[in-house]
């Protein structure tokens, strides 16, 4: 699987897919020139290690590049998108994560691994092909990992479920729900941020693509990734689930008495980052109340850049989510609890006419 992810973008670069003319820097940003020097460097280091390998060990790993090379040539491009793909991913990859150490020096050829993630990605993927800031998803899988193969799987096991967010209208949605979840958490506030001269809540639209990446030191920020992907606190968790089964099941029945009740049921599509989201602008409500424009929200959401603490969002997201819980919790037997008093009423003045 390794060599067949290597042989992805040789294959596109050499039919033209590529805009970075070979290792020669014709398009390429200079940092990426620079990186190819480190790359090319590990290659060889790595073509040296395979070298002292078991015969068996070497002729195994031929044939799976041949099979590899027979496999794609087996796959058609779409060579003017790839294109388009591969020109956004060469400006994207530079940029990415350049504070840390992993990218520094030698480790500049660790951009040409990441460029080839997303250029592979990109080219099996063709639906959703490369968007801006893929390049930042994938880069925490690199970091991580440390293996190009397993950055791969990994990053692409993301992508089957998230990359709705990369498309208009699924980011919308979200965008969506996060209003909505605001408006039962602070009104007044939601009520302000929707007026005619904000545009509505688009300033929220990098922390819910990125997962609050740069709003958090960037160890703090992979370990909020690691929560959020885990599903402890969702609504779609397993625990939930089996509470809502047995909630379906009264419903069900008390539907059977009463067929006109119709018991308030929690939104499930709230999932935990949207309440991470609605943490950070509840803590900063006085400073979004005076933001008139749009300017004013952009420069906000740009001072927050990793000055947030992981800890207390954390404990006041879990907070919000619980009283969220038990406030729908409470309106679901609220229902319940009036349906039946109006039957017993019911019951009760049938009484008083038979004896009256």
């Amino acid at each position: 699987m390794a060599v067949f992810i290597r042989h992805v973008p040789q294959q596109l670069h050499s039919s033209g897919a590529s805009s970075d003319s070979g290792a020669n820097g014709c398009s390429l940003s200079a940092e990426l020139v620079a990186a190819v020097k480190f790359f090319h460097q590990r290659q060889i280091q790595i073509q040296n290690e395979a070298s002292q390998l078991p015969e068996e060990v070497r002729e195994r790993m031929s044939f799976l590049e041949l099979q590899a090379q027979v496999l794609l040539q087996r796959v058609t491009f779409n060579v003017a998108e790839l294109q388009e793909a591969i020109r956004i991913i060469d400006k994207d990859v530079p940029r990415t994560d350049r504070d840390l150490t992993y990218y520094l020096d030698e480790g500049l050829g660790n951009l040409l691994v990441l460029r080839d993630i997303l250029i592979t990605y990109a080219a099996f993927h063709p639906d959703v092909s490369y968007a801006q800031g893929m390049n930042d998803l994938c880069s925490r899988f690199l970091v991580v990992l440390d293996s190009e193969v397993e950055t791969f799987w990994s990053f692409s096991c993301y992508m089957e479920n998230f990359s709705k967010d990369f498309h208009a209208d699924g980011l919308h949605r979200k965008i969506e729900l996060e209003a909505a979840l605001l408006k039962e958490l602070d009104p007044l506030l939601h009520a302000h941020l929707v007026t005619d001269n904000m545009d509505r809540f688009t300033f929220c639209h990098r922390w819910l693509l990125l997962g609050f990446q740069r709003e958090f030191e960037h160890c703090e920020a992979l370990r909020l990734f690691e929560v959020l992907r885990c599903d402890h606190l969702e609504l779609i968790s397993q625990q939930v689930e089996r509470a809502r089964y047995q909630e379906r099941l009264v419903q069900n029945q008390t539907t059977e008495d009463n067929p006109g009740v119709e018991p308030q049921a929690i939104n499930t599509e709230y999932t935990f980052e949207l309440f991470i989201c609605a943490t950070i602008i509840l803590d900063n409500r006085d400073i979004l109340l005076n933001c008139r424009n749009d300017v004013q929200l952009i420069q906000f959401t740009n001072s927050l850049q990793g000055t947030l603490d992981l800890n207390s969002t954390l404990k006041k997201a879990e907070e919000h989510f619980f009283n969220y819980c038990k406030r729908s919790a409470w309106d679901y037997l609220n229902t319940r609890y009036h349906s039946h008093r109006s039957k017993e009423e019911h019951f009760l003045n049938q009484l008083r006419s038979l004896f009256s």
